[in-house]
Order: C-alpha cells, then sequence, then structure tokens
C-alpha cells in the first residue's frame, strides 16, 4: 500500500466524534500492524468501550520513542456540510491536495507515522523500541484516550515522543493550557415600568464584563516566547426572559486560556479576586462549572530533540523552529510519561481544520513522512 493509498483509506472511515466510536479506524490500524509484524494492543474504558484505540509496538528496550496521532476527528455540522464542495468521506485529490474530513486533523500526520513503522518493520533489528499510538477521543478532551491510557499505565515512559498534529512541518514545544467557568449574577426581577425597584442582574453582569475586559488587558504584561499571551474571553452570555421585566438572572460563559508555568488554581483565585472588586449594587455573583485542561512545554535539550531539528532542518532547507502550537492536543496527557523531550509536529496548519473542504497538500504530507523515517533511521536502525 503507497502512501497516497494509506491516507485515502483512513480519510475513507469515518470517525467522528461525538459520538466517538473509532472502532473501524481502530481495527484498520491494527490489522496494518499486525501485517508487518508488530506487537498490538487495543485498549479501551470497559464504559465506553467504543474509544478503541490502537498501540502498536517495534523492537524492545530502550531507548523508547512514541510517536502519537489521534484517530478521531469532529464531526460534520449541518452548515459546513453544505459548504463541503467534495463528499467529505471520499477523499479527492486535486490541485495536489487530498480533501476530506479528518484529512489534516489528524489523518496525514497518522499515515506517515504507520509509513514510519512500515520501513522500520523491514529492519532486522531496532536499536531500542517504536511505538506507535493511534488514541481514541482526543476531540472532545482525551479523557478516553491519553489520558485514561496513561492513567491506567497502557504507555510506557519514553525517551522522546513526536504528537503529530498541524504545525507546517515545524517543532512546536508548547502550548497553552485552557479554564473554562460559567458566572451567575443573581438580582431581583419586577415589572419595567418602575425598573428602580428591583435589582438588574444583566446590568451586575455588564459592569463584571468590563471587569474582566479590563483584566484581560492586564494579562498582556505576561508573555511566552512560542505561545505568546495569556486571554480572557466572554464567549456566551443569557439573560432575562422580557423586555417589560427587570431580569432577575444573568449567566456567562468564560475561556482563560494559561500560557505555560499558570497554575490553575491561581488563575481561578485572580477571577474571583475579578468579581469581588466590582460593585454589583445589591446583586451577587456566584462562579461555577469549572473545567481545565493542562497546558504543555517541552525543552530541546536530548540528543533525540537535536537529532529531529536537524532531520526537519535538512529537509525543509528552512529553520525548523521551535514554535508555539496555538490548539490544544494530547500532549498535555503525556508530560508524565516523556522521559525526555516531546514536540509536537505535522503537516498543513489547523486553520483548514474543523471546516468544509478540510485538505492536506500531498507535497506537505510527503515531507513528514520524509522527516519521521529520517529521524528512526537515525536514532533507531542497527549499524
Amino acid at each position: 500500500m503507497d502512501s497516497l493509498e494509506l491516507l485515502l483509506r483512513l480519510v475513507r472511515i469515518p470517525s467522528p466524534n461525538p459520538p466517538g466510536d473509532t472502532i473501524a479506524i481502530a481495527d484498520f490500524i491494527a490489522r496494518q500492524m499486525r501485517a508487518i509484524g508488530c506487537q498490538v494492543r487495543q485498549p479501551a474504558p470497559a464504559q465506553k468501550s467504543y474509544a478503541r484505540n490502537t498501540i502498536a509496538t517495534l523492537g524492545r528496550g530502550e531507548p523508547r520513542i512514541m510517536l502519537h496521532a489521534h484517530i478521531d476527528t469532529v464531526p460534520i455540522a449541518k452548515a459546513e456540510a453544505e459548504n463541503w464542495s467534495v463528499d467529505p468521506y471520499a477523499g479527492d485529490v486535486r490541485d495536489g491536495a487530498l480533501y476530506g474530513k479528518g484529512s489534516i486533523d489528524d489523518k496525514a500526520v497518522l499515515a506517515s507515522m504507520m509509513l514510519t513503522m512500515m520501513e522500520a518493520a523491514q529492519q532486522e533489528q531496532l536499536n531500542g523500541t517504536l511505538l506507535l499510538v493511534a488514541a481514541a477521543e482526543e476531540e472532545t478532551g482525551g479523557q478516553l484516550g491519553t489520558k485514561w491510557l496513561a492513567d491506567k499505565g497502557h504507555l510506557p515512559v519514553c525517551d522522546f515522543i513526536i504528537v503529530g498534529e498541524q504545525t507546517g512541518n515545524k517543532v512546536a514545544t508548547a502550548h497553552k493550557g485552557v479554564l473554562r467557568a460559567t458566572i451567575q449574577t443573581t438580582g431581583k426581577s419586577v415589572h419595567a415600568t418602575n425598573p428602580d425597584r428591583g435589582i438588574n442582574a444583566i446590568v451586575a453582569m455588564s459592569k463584571i464584563i468590563g471587569a474582566l475586559d479590563h483584566y484581560h488587558q492586564d494579562l498582556s504584561r505576561l508573555i511566552h516566547p512560542v505561545v505568546g499571551l495569556p486571554t480572557c474571553n466572554v464567549g456566551v452570555i443569557a439573560g432575562g426572559s422580557t423586555a417589560n421585566a427587570v431580569p432577575d438572572t444573568c449567566v456567562i460563559r468564560l475561556d482563560r486560556r494559561m500560557i505555560p508555568g499558570e497554575a490553575p488554581e491561581a488563575v481561578i483565585a485572580e477571577l474571583r479576586t475579578v468579581l469581588d472588586s466590582v460593585d454589583l449594587n445589591g446583586a451577587t455573583v456566584n462562579m461555577g462549572d469549572i473545567v481545565y485542561s493542562r497546558w504543555y512545554e517541552s525543552g530541546l535539550s536530548t540528543e533525540y530533540a537535536k537529532t529531529f531539528m536537524a532531520c526537519v532542518r535538512e529537509e525543509l532547507d528552512d529553520e525548523p523552529g521551535p514554535i508555539g502550537y496555538l490548539p490544544g492536543s494530547d500532549a498535555k496527557h503525556l508530560m508524565d510519561v516523556a522521559r525526555g523531550d516531546m514536540i509536537i509536529f505535522g503537516p498543513g496548519s489547523y486553520e483548514v481544520a474543523h471546516a468544509a473542504d478540510e485538505h492536506v497538500r500531498l507535497e506537505d504530507y510527503e515531507t513528514t513522512t520524509a522527516i519521521l523515517k529520517d529521524f528512526v533511521r537515525r536514532t533507531l536502525y542497527a549499524d
């Protein structure tokens, strides 16, 4: 199976999440890896067995190199479906690019990693262990995929980890974390003919939104060298029921992006300080529904990282980075199994993912494959 056919086969297996059923694509990967002599395991959480993962292993002993990619995609929304110019699961090729849902996020880099495993399997011996982790459920947080695999001991500690995502074939060493929360103001509802008898929850919330915007602007004093600034964004607001009544509740949902080094507990305390600083004229405020995911950061200090950077530099004839990766990734769940450095790497841009006419340029895909193969040759092939 050549590189184009492999990518076509992957794109033609739908794996939208939700619902998150990755059985078909996980089994396809498992069959391909078993056929080349890999040891294959397919763990899945008992309560959600449709979130099937595939782990394929070649070689034995140390060092251990992990190739990681996720196998789920976002679903195709109704409005998005109307804007596709091709069948999103056909894998049409035109003008040097392959179009299809998941083609760039994350099946192109997955295919590159599978091709790298296939070449490595042709060696009589490897100087260590090469693992492919094809993980479920990244698009909705990784709780049934990479996080579950790491927490349950399915993933060994590795000396170097490559997490496949869309970095334009540059090397990313950090991404932001995210904290989300719901804030509610509560007032007193009265007839709008005499609103001063009540307490307007929307007016109170407007003051909080202003304070949060000031907080967002103040965050510009902090900066990370590759991912930039932390941010605070109010993304949802709802309140009131009719124009002729003073609203007694108003709710917002906010998104606070954390740069590496920021502690979620400290960010929560900052947000509470912002809320406490606002004079609400009798209204009350509550913050809840707090959820967060970790940021990720890694160095490039090991020999494996330096070798990888050299492979990228030589293939691209350009500096490989490091750069920041603005979206999140499963790298945050792998920090405890990364004994050495961990990078995010892959073809294309996340800006064409999660949208109509998602595609990957075949030239970029082939470049990714060449870099991964070269790196494994330099680090694991026997002399």
